[in-house]
This record gives structure tokens, C-alpha cells and sequence, in this order.
């Protein structure tokens, strides 16, 4: 093992170690290098595509409401939440060098819960912004102002900072003896506390505390905002007017759907100390498509933003 610092005493000697060894999604070379070009696709769209969203949102005037307003700050988290973990997944794929440094690991897990707390309390917003878009539309102008959509952005900034450092903090005091191989292609906080040979039990406490606080509070906030909407679109009596109030959203709903799916199937699974490739597909989803897939998502099912985008970037009679 590398960069390994020895400290002896008169009864023992203590091996610390400083770096982990990111063992990845294959051992196979040649499947490395076709992982390489797949991964390395899927990040190029995301940047792309979230790039352009926020371009055509920033200097389009019709699109100057609320609701773009919370896809645009979308697309910035989903740039920065890919680029955590896309890039070193990028370099152990063609390099001999698999490790990461501890201080990398920390910096990683930090911004990873971060940019995923910002992004389900931003999804949480965006579904308030559509329970009073339908649910009490004669007042969606006086309710959801631009100091109020500011607020709620900012809010999740805020949350979100607390909630990574307090899963961030109690990791600065653990010590690493022996195993430093993580079975994962990113230092996930659960897969790397399972490899400590201190007392975890206040960050497993932490996360524990967190998951409820952070991720379930917004999961229910959006949860609600969904029945309460699917209620009032059921009440209205035509058709037309229930497919038109449901495309409004169906976009949205689709991502939340997504995100949380592939969250809650790997995060309400038995604990395991060591991860199965279903496991690794699973946090691929989250962690490396859905960025992608939601700027695709919005510009597909989204008739304004669809019509921009033929018209800045396709062919138009």
C-alpha cells in the first residue's frame, strides 16, 4: 500500500492510512475502456445540456417565470452533483492510479450530500411552485413573488450546507488502520465508514438523523404538493383541461420520480459493508444519469422550452 504513515509506541505500533483504493464497476481492462467512453459521453451531455438550459432560460424573457427560474438553479446543481464523482470515475478508468486521498474522499462526500440536499429541496420548491400553479392559480402571481423564489433557493443552500457538514464533520476524527479498498467507483460516506477501525456509531447517527430530517422532510413536502395537485386535476371536468394542467408538471414529476426511485432503492436496503454490481448500478442512476436525463426530460415534455429550443437551435419555416 501507498502513502502510509507508521507511528509506534512502547506497546503497538498504529498504521494510519491516508488514501483508499476505488476498486470501480470492472477489473477488465477492455471493459474499462468502453466504460470510459460511455461515462465520458454521459458527462459531456450533462454539461451540454444543462448548459443550454440555463442559457436559454437566462436570455429568454417568456421563460422569465418561477418555474424556470427553479429549472435553471436545477441545472447548475446537476452540473456541479455529475462533476463530484464523474471526473475521478473518468481518471480511475484509464489510469493505473485507483486511490483517492483521504482529504479527497472528505471533499467528495461532502459536496456529493451537498448538491443531493440542494437538489431534492429544489425538486420540493418546484413542486410548491406547481401546487400553486394549479391548485390556486388566481393568486400564483401574488404568492409566488421573486423575493419568494429567491427565499426558497437560498433556503436550500443553506439546508443543504448544514446537512453536509454535519455528516462531514465527525469524519475529520476517524482513523483508517487497515482495509482501504472501497468496492465502489466513489466514496459514498456509508461505504467508507464501514472501513474505519474507530467507533462509527455517531456517524451512522448523523446520517441516520439527516436522511429523516433533510431527505424525508423534502420527500413529503413534494409528496404532498402531488396529491393535493393530482386531487384538483381529477376535479376539473374536461379533458382538454386535465391533460393541460397535467403537462404542466408531468415533467417534473418524472424527475422526482427518477431521483428518488434509485435513491430509496439503494439507501432502504440492509446495510451491507460491501457493494453488489446492482448496488454500483443503482448509484450510477442518481449519481451519473439523472443529471443528464433531466435537462433531456424538461426539453422533451416542456412545449415552451421545446419551441425555444427548435427555434434557437433546429430548423423553423
Amino acid at each position: 500500500m501507498k502513502n502510509i504513515d507508521v507511528h509506534s509506541n512502547n506497546t503497538e505500533n498504529h498504521t494510519k492510512l491516508t488514501e483508499f483504493i476505488l476498486l470501480g464497476l470492472s477489473s477488465d481492462s477492455e471493459v474499462q475502456l468502453l466504460l470510459f467512453f460511455v461515462f465520458l459521453i454521459i458527462y459531456a451531455t450533462t454539461l451540454i445540456g444543462n448548459s443550454v438550459i440555463i442559457f436559454i432560460i437566462k436570455t429568454e424573457m417568456s421563460l422569465q417565470t418561477p418555474m424556470f427560474f427553479f429549472l435553471s438553479h436545477l441545472a447548475i446543481v446537476d452540473i456541479s452533483y455529475s462533476s463530484v464523482t464523474v471526473p475521478k470515475l473518468l481518471e480511475t478508468l484509464i489510469s493505473m492510479k485507483k486511490s483517492i486521498s483521504l482529504v479527497g474522499c472528505m471533499t467528495q462526500i461532502f459536496f456529493f450530500v451537498y448538491f443531493a440536499c440542494i437538489d431534492v429541496f429544489l425538486l420540493s420548491a418546484m413542486a410548491y411552485d406547481r401546487y400553486v400553479a394549479i391548485c390556486d392559480p388566481l393568486h400564483y402571481s401574488i404568492v409566488m413573488t421573486k423575493p419568494v423564489c429567491w427565499k426558497l433557493v437560498g433556503g436550500a443552500w443553506v439546508i443543504a450546507f448544514l446537512d453536509a457538514t454535519l455528516n462531514t464533520m465527525p469524519f475529520i476524527g476517524l482513523k483508517f488502520c487497515e482495509n482501504n479498498l472501497i468496492s465502489h467507483f466513489t466514496c459514498e460516506l456509508s461505504a467508507v465508514l464501514s472501513l474505519s477501525c474507530s467507533d462509527t456509531s455517531i456517524n451512522f447517527k448523523c446520517l441516520l438523523v439527516s436522511c429523516f430530517l433533510f431527505g424525508f422532510t423534502s420527500f413529503f413536502l413534494t409528496l404532498v404538493s402531488y396529491i393535493y395537485i393530482i386531487s384538483s386535476i381529477l376535479k376539473i371536468q374536461s379533458t382538454k383541461g386535465r391533460i393541460k394542467a397535467f403537462s404542466t408538471c408531468s415533467s417534473h414529476l418524472i424527475v422526482v420520480c427518477l431521483f428518488y426511485l434509485s435513491a430509496f432503492s439503494r439507501y432502504l436496503q440492509p446495510h451491507s459493508k460491501s457493494f453488489t454490481d446492482l448496488d454500483k448500478v443503482i448509484s450510477s442512476q442518481y449519481l451519473i444519469l439523472t443529471p443528464m436525463l433531466n435537462p433531456i426530460i424538461y426539453s422533451l415534455k416542456n412545449k415552451e422550452l421545446k419551441v425555444i429550443l427548435w427555434k434557437r437551435f433546429g430548423k423553423h419555416k
